[in-house]
């Protein structure tokens, strides 16, 4: 196959090479632009200290992404099909990296080792195709085999990541652990809809024009990576939900307020009790008390240890 050659892999386009052959196609890239535009928005409302270059380059990405899903709409050639694959796989693996550090604090040295084997993981799943009676690593020679699911176990591994990463900063209390997991959740049903494209081919009609079901995949994916944008501003590891239920010493420091410090006792003076022990029942108080006056007395009858 030629880099000129025409590439029909789609419900919409059928077989016709004509440019605006996938028009709804096409315009559904659009979520991928404003998801993009959004997200560089949102890194620039951020204070300039809390910026960084990851946050400018993945919404770069994202706009890639919905570039190059256009031009292979439009074009539908090995060129433009390259042009639609690659940047999608750096996003993949960019956004692993900065979540595995970033987010989880592993180490650098450890973060390239797990983004290199999650890419080689992801080239072997490109190059496994389905037949009627065989999946695997097929070789030309096997007849009517083709990509499985449409070609969209390419993005399992991405799917799965995702998922895993969610949940260990879910369990952590991150405060990105939300975004993440929705994102996981659509981008599961993009998934779908995207294999089902031409299973459904006769099913999906507008206006008597068989679409098939890959316009939802970019509408749904664009909103996944949009989600993903936004947790990339959530912080590192230390932000997590808990933190704000007790103030570091520094903020308190900030404030003004002086911190607790703990003195020796005078000379003839007992040390002061922990709050626990402090916190005796009332009948113990009660025993302990000398004789107390008549009114003392039935007072503590109307409210009982």
């Amino acid at each position: 196959m030629t880099f000129g050659e025409h590439v029909f892999l789609y419900c919409e386009r059928g077989t016709n090479e004509a440019l605006l052959a996938e028009p709804i196609n096409a315009i559904s890239n659009v979520a991928f632009l404003l998801a993009a535009l959004i997200g560089l928005q949102l890194v620039l409302w951020r204070p300039p200290e809390e910026r960084s270059p990851d946050h400018f380059l993945l919404p770069v990405l994202v706009l890639f992404i919905g570039l190059g899903s256009l031009a292979f709409h439009l074009y539908a050639d090995q060129v433009t099909a390259l042009a639609d694959v690659v940047p999608i796989s750096l996003f993949m693996v960019v956004y692993l990296g900065f979540a595995l550090n970033r987010f989880l604090g592993v180490p650098p040295a450890w973060t390239v080792l797990v983004v290199i084997g999650f890419a080689a993981i992801v080239a072997i799943t490109m190059q496994v195709q389905c037949s009627a009676g065989a999946i695997g690593l097929l070789g030309p020679d096997v007849q009517g085999a083709k990509p499985c699911l449409n070609g969209s176990l390419f993005y399992l591994p991405a799917l799965v990541a995702l998922i895993v990463v969610g949940l260990v900063l879910s369990e952590r209390g991150h405060r990105a652990a939300p975004y993440l997991l929705w994102a996981a959740a659509i981008l599961a049903v993009s998934i779908t809809l995207r294999s089902l494209d031409l299973a459904l081919c006769d099913q999906v009609v507008i206006e008597g024009r068989k679409v098939g079901t890959h316009f939802a995949w970019h509408v749904l994916n664009a909103l996944a990576l949009f989600l993903l944008l936004r947790a990339s501003l959530e912080g590192g590891p230390a932000a997590v939900t808990r933190a704000t239920i007790a103030p570091p010493l520094d903020a308190v420091a900030a404030s003004g307020a002086k911190a607790p410090v703990e003195t020796a006792p005078a000379e003839g003076v007992p040390a002061p009790k922990k709050l626990a022990e402090r916190m005796t029942p009332a009948s113990e108080e009660a025993a302990k008390e000398d004789e107390a006056p008549e009114e003392e007395s039935e007072r503590k009858a109307f409210f009982p240890a």
